[in-house]
């Protein structure tokens, strides 16, 4: 094949192959979009459905529970009022075989109940019944449609009801089944259609062919008016590839291929000398490179890796010493995390690095930091006055953390500053010193960024977002731990759990984002209200916990009582632009009270999960007396004794606090 047409075959090959690939892999990702969606929102619809179904599990249980505890003489009155509000569609005081128990899923879907047993021994019944209207409700939650399957005797699935599917959408689509269990007993399917990408696929087809023909042209075209004036230099740059470094272009024109003749000579005789070079410095640069490596992906230890980026700049570039510093977020100003060869004030142990500080702005480090641009030159530079290490040149760039493509266009706010000084066997650091020295900057800018991502990645697994304490996980561990410490020297621990009274009206009257300000506003006050060794943590919803160690009894029912009036005596403000729901009124305070419920460990638990579950059950009884008020559970038989916030005993001749605790 000639010249011309291997240059045709090449850039065709350069500009469709990529153009032919890409095509490919973009119709294989939009495939693979398309099924991957349509998993997401089967798991969405699934885990929606799933959810609604258990919520009305629980609310028909709450259900049930509630005409349970009354007296045979109210219940009728109190399950008429409660299929009223709606809460279940009826209630009685036996079982329908055509109805599904939610703990026991099994018989007819005609509806779902739950089951409570009265003090006399009559059972209470509350079902729900499951109509077109009830399937429809989950299909609108869950954004797909949902399928009520009822098995005849023969197996076969029967459509009870479905949501439709919206405009254009396709007949077919991809179906999964609910699993039954308990708290989902109904035999459930959901399904979502598939999207049709044929009109992509023809639109890439027309774009693929359009820029086919271009390449042609353009090919043709290239080939003709490059082939002969570089058929010399190609045979000369086929002898060089081949190793023949010595090879020169016999061309002696003075037009542009004598100054490219010219060129390629050049280059090919300093090609020799950094061919030698690198030869020589290869094994050295890749034993630091693969340290460096292995380092960035196998520690978050910054003082490690920052010393290692250093080790491997001084070795790349045969500097005599240098540092690292870093912007401290609380006074803004540069800290030493790293020297290495370094004489005078900065040649100073590791533990007492921190002392040396440098304002951003000031002398070449601190400029540097605060321009972000990098700086290299000569001069005798060192002293107290200026803060810098005593050397005749330096190089000092800017540490950046890793771009953030949706700010791409912003200048990166500098993290620190990356300093060499006094090249060996040189008397002033070059531009290819500057560029491997940013090079490593990078590197300890993208180290940087991943240790303060990871120290925030596990500060926010352990938080609660909205009121700034501590989440559910973290109580489990801090729970055993504070167990474990009071029983291993001997001391109390009291768990106070809190729930805010009529939550739920806040959010249906006022809005969720009144809500939101209500906790967060709760959470602030919780904090206020607590020792430094005390800890606060958000449960769920509105419910929150307290661990008090080295607090007995006594001195939970003090600071419950704090807590209650703390939380009771100033309503907490809210936007003045919610209007209240009923009244039609804007209101910007709501007055709010808590429920607490007090355990002491080992007194109330034997371990984290009774101590916990004890204060637990000793708010339901705090809530049952009216709220606004605390209890405290008893030791042996489970009942809870009284309190009421602002009085230490709210009922005559209740139990006291024992005399032997010590207070708080």
């Amino acid at each position: 094949m000639t010249l011309r047409g291997r240059l045709t075959s090449a850039f065709l090959a350069v500009v469709l192959g990529p153009v032919l690939l890409g095509s490919f892999f973009v119709g294989v990702a939009v495939t693979t979009v398309n099924a991957d969606r349509a998993e997401e929102r089967l798991d969405h619809a699934a885990t929606t459905v799933r959810t609604a179904i258990g919520a009305v599990c629980r609310q028909l249980q709450a259900t049930a529970d509630a005409v349970a505890v009354l007296s045979a003489g109210d219940r009728a009155a109190a399950a008429r009022q409660l299929v009223k509000r709606g809460l279940a569609s009826e209630i009685t005081d036996r079982t329908d075989p055509r109805w599904r128990d939610c703990a026991r899923p099994a018989g007819g879907v005609d509806a779902i109940s739950a089951a409570s047993t009265a003090e006399d021994g009559t059972q209470v019944v509350a079902a729900q019944r499951l109509d077109a209207g009830f399937v429809d409700r989950l299909a609108a939650s869950s954004g797909a449609d949902v399928l009520l399957r009822a098995h005849d005797g023969a197996g076969a699935a029967t459509v009870r009801g479905t949501q439709a599917r919206g405009p254009g959408a396709s007949p077919t689509g991809t179906v999964r089944r609910v699993a039954v269990g308990p708290g989902q007993p109904l035999p459930l399917a959901v399904s979502v259609p598939e999207d049709d990408p044929r009109g992509l696929y023809a639109l890439m087809t027309m774009g693929v062919l359009a820029v086919a023909a271009g390449a042609v042209l353009v090919a043709r075209w290239l080939a003709r008016s490059t082939t002969r004036p570089l058929a010399e230099l190609a045979r000369a740059a086929d002898r060089v590839a081949g190793g023949e470094l010595d090879t020169r272009v016999p061309l002696t024109r003075d037009d542009e291929l004598g100054r490219l003749a010219g060129a390629f000579n050049r280059m090919t005789r300093e090609l020799q000398a950094y061919v030698q070079a690198l030869t020589a410095s290869r094994d050295q640069l890749r034993g630091h490179l693969a340290i460096l490596g292995d380092t960035l992906s196998s520690t978050h230890d910054l003082h490690r890796i920052l010393q290692v980026i250093l080790r491997t700049a001084l070795s790349a570039t045969g500097a005599r010493g240098g540092v690292v510093l870093l912007i401290d977020p609380k006074d803004g100003r540069l800290v030493a995390r790293c020297t290495i060869g370094l004489s005078g004030r900065w040649a100073v142990p590791e533990t007492e690095l921190a002392g040396l500080r440098v304002p951003v702005g000031r002398g070449v480090l601190g400029a540097v930091a605060a321009t972000g641009k990098p700086r290299r030159g000569v001069c005798g530079l060192g002293g107290e006055a200026l803060d810098e290490p005593a050397c005749r040149t330096y190089v000092a760039v800017p540490i950046c953390p890793p771009p953030d493509p949706d700010e791409s266009d912003l200048t990166p706010t500098p993290l620190g500053v990356l300093a060499l000084y006094d090249r060996l066997g040189s008397d002033e650091f070059d531009d290819n010193d500057l560029a491997t020295l940013g090079t490593f900057a990078g590197q300890a800018g993208v180290a940087v960024h991943n240790v303060r991502m990871h120290e925030e990645a596990q500060r926010l697994s352990l938080t609660d977002p909205l009121t700034g304490l501590w989440n559910y996980r973290c109580l489990r561990d801090s729970l055993r731990r504070e167990v474990e410490r009071a029983n291993r020297f001997g001391r109390m621990l009291t768990v106070l759990v809190l729930d805010l009274d009529h939550f739920k009206e806040v959010n249906d009257t006022y809005g969720h984002a009144a809500g939101d300000a209500v906790l967060g506003e709760f959470a602030r006050r919780l904090r206020i209200g607590l020792r430094e060794v005390d800890a606060a943590f958000r449960q769920g919803g509105e419910e929150f916990v307290v661990l008090l160690p080295e607090t007995d009894a006594y001195g939970g029912i003090i600071v419950a009582e704090r807590l209650g009036a703390a939380i009771r005596d100033i309503p907490i403000p809210i936007d003045a632009r919610r209007v209240d729901a009923a009244t039609g009124r804007a209101v910007d305070r709501i007055p709010i009270s808590v429920s607490i419920g007090i355990a002491v460990y080992p007194e109330h638990g034997a371990d984290a999960k009774q101590v916990l579950e004890a204060a637990d059950d000793a708010l339901y009884a705090a809530k049952h007396a009216g709220r606004d008020t605390y209890r405290l559970a008893e030791v042996v038989s489970g009942r809870v004794q009284d309190g009421h916030f602002g009085q230490a005993d709210a009922s005559p001749g209740g139990p006291q606090p024992p005399r032997q605790a010590r207070g708080r």
